[in-house]
């Protein structure tokens, strides 16, 4: 006969060995389980299976508690009061009797035959009364699968919170860089009673999970289930064995087990119960058939009778009942020595636990300052290898420019050579100008002068010129009319003593004028106008090239009125004997 034996082992990295005295076994990993062969199947053989480890085991003939044992000496459990072994009959919950033989009860017939290792009692306080990690991962377990399951209602803040905490508890701290976004998608964290209520994507979940889970960061994985442990201890449901019965008016109600008592529920509201009788408030529970009786310790009170669909749902009820009430007195008692050894064990084992964790926090602190050393090393290396790159590139520039501005000065001292050689030359040219300017303006002035003296003795040539010729004529008269005796009247007016002799000769006219020296005058005269000319086309030439030379370097702004006509005679022309000329013969109207 096989027997399989399943649970909510989830412990990572553990092996499970047989226990000393039993016989030998096989380790399987899960998902590769083997089938045992025939000539196994004459001894009872025993198959633990939990969510990552399978063992098969085999013995003799076993009695429930011996299949129970093995278990615990397995898992290394010792707090075992809590615990048993659940098998299902006829669609009914039943637990492995301890002091009967395994075979003896009534259990499927068809193989393997399975019982399931559960948590058959919760406690009160969590934190207070699980001492061993094992006992608290597997309480964690199975709570967690009946919030996911919905055998326990869990409001969607609280299930958000838990998740958490179960997220905690699988990968440890939240790091960034390693839980992305996505990292919960494959995990079944939620009821799906939760995720139905809310039109939230798995994206938007994961976001509030995450949230709560990186503020977790420092709890170990026993630390973070015993936090999930005390926020589920809370909730209605917890821990509640439900069962259908009907009292005497035949009303159907629901009976509730629990830590603290019997409780009677309406069948549409298991959170609140109706009617509670707490464990220190009941006198006596029997059943007889399937009636079931329970008496208060005050008399007063009236006795609650029920009656359930099943004899064997009121056996399991007592059960239920007995083992609830033995804790809740042990509870209230001094632990025993067992249960203080255990404690002072858990103590210790905290305390190095605590210890390790202090060293292995010192250590993972001080490894990560090490790596941010490193790591601001490391960037401090490159930056600096950056700013000698730089800094040589820079330097190499620098060669460069200082090359460059070596040429541009060489150049410049070149140029500025040149210039100033330029300048001196300029300096030279316009000190010869000044003075063929001054020599030029001596000799306009002079020739000026003579140009007025001859023009003085032009005119007094020109009067004695018209004078002589008025003489002349006056003679020319007296020859064609006749003497002045003849007429009446006689001049009174004498001639002018200086205008030239005439000598009249019978019928011709003949004077004695001698113009040689006026020809040699107005030969002179138009030979220094010529010269004066040439000079002063010579000069006007110059003035024209320094006016341009130095027309760039004029302030505009600084030009006189005289300076403006000085500029529109030039442009049109005018010159000062030209406007003499013009204005001589008439031809020029200001």
């Amino acid at each position: 006969m096989v027997v399989l034996v399943q649970g909510f082992l989830g412990l990572q990295g553990d092996t499970l060995k047989p226990p000393r005295g039993s016989s030998k076994g096989f380790l399987f990993p899960a998902g590769n389980r083997q089938e045992p062969k025939p000539e196994l199947n004459k001894s009872l053989n025993e198959r633990l299976v939990s969510q990552s480890k399978k063992q098969e085991l085999h013995s003799v003939k076993w009695k429930g508690k011996d299949l129970f044992d093995l278990v615990c000496r397995t898992l290394g459990l010792r707090e075992t009061w809590f615990f048993g072994l659940q098998y299902t009959i006829k669609d009914t919950v039943a637990w492995l009797k301890m002091d009967k033989k395994v075979l003896d009860h009534d259990v499927p017939t068809e193989e393997p035959k399975t019982f399931h290792f559960l948590a058959k009692f919760y406690p009160e306080n969590a934190e207070e009364e699980l001492v061993q990690e094992i006992t608290q991962h597997l309480f964690f377990l199975q709570v967690k699968k009946q919030i996911l399951d919905e055998k326990i209602f869990c409001p969607p803040e609280a299930s958000v919170l838990l998740a958490s905490y179960a997220v905690q508890a699988k990968y440890g701290d939240y790091d960034p860089n390693v839980h992305k976004r996505g990292f919960l998608a494959q995990e079944e964290l939620l009821p799906k009673r939760v995720i139905n209520l809310y039109q939230m994507t798995p994206e938007m979940w994961e976001e509030r999970i995450t949230a709560w889970y990186a503020e977790h960061r420092g709890r170990a994985r026993d630390e973070a289930e015993m936090e999930y442990l005390k926020i589920a201890q809370d909730l209605e449901m917890y821990g509640v064995n439900y069962f259908a019965i009907r009292n005497k008016k035949g009303t159907e109600l629901l009976l509730g087990v629990d830590a603290l008592g019997l409780h009677i529920y309406d069948p549409d509201n298991r959170l609140t119960p109706k009617i509670s009788f707490p464990w220190n408030e009941i006198r006596n529970i029997s059943y007889s058939d399937k009636e079931f009786t329970i008496k208060p310790l005050d008399k007063k009170i009236d006795v609650f009778k029920f009656n359930s669909s099943k004899l064997r749902v009121n056996k399991l009820i007592l059960q239920l009942c007995i083992g609830n009430h033995d804790l809740f007195m042990r509870r209230r008692k001094a632990d025993s020595l067992e249960v203080q050894q255990m404690k002072a064990q858990a103590r210790e084992e905290k305390a190095r636990k605590q210890m390790e964790r202090q060293c292995l926090a010192r250590e993972k602190q001080m490894r990560e300052e090490a790596e941010r050393t490193r790591d601001e090393l490391e960037r401090r290396l490159m930056q600096l290898k950056e700013e000698a790159t730089m800094a040589n590139e820079a330097l190499m520039r620098s060669e460069e420019t200082a090359d460059l501005l070596a040429e541009k000065a060489q150049i410049t001292e070149e140029e500025a050579k040149l210039l100033a050689q330029k300048a001196a030359e300029a300096e030279q040219e316009m000190q010869r100008i000044k003075a063929t300017a001054i020599r030029t303006e001596e000799e306009k002035r002079l020739m000026e002068q003579k140009v007025l003296e001859a023009e003085m003795l032009a005119l007094k040539m020109a009067e004695e010129s018209e004078r002589r010729s008025e003489g002349t004529a006056l003679q020319l008269l007296l020859l064609c009319f006749p003497p002045p005796s003849s007429y009446p009247f006689e001049f009174t007016t004498a001639l002018p003593t200086d205008l030239p002799s005439f000598n009249l000769i019978s019928e011709s006219l003949s004077f004695d004028f001698k113009d040689t020296d006026m020809k040699r005058l107005s030969m002179e005269i138009e030979k220094e106008k010529v010269e004066y000319m040439e000079k002063s086309k010579h000069l006007q030439e110059q003035l024209n090239e320094l006016k341009t030379e130095i027309e760039a370097l004029k302030l505009k702004e600084r030009e006189t009125a005289l300076d403006i006509l000085h500029n529109e005679n030039s442009s049109r022309g005018n010159s000062k004997h030209n406007t003499i000329k013009k204005v001589s013969e008439g031809l020029y109207l200001p």
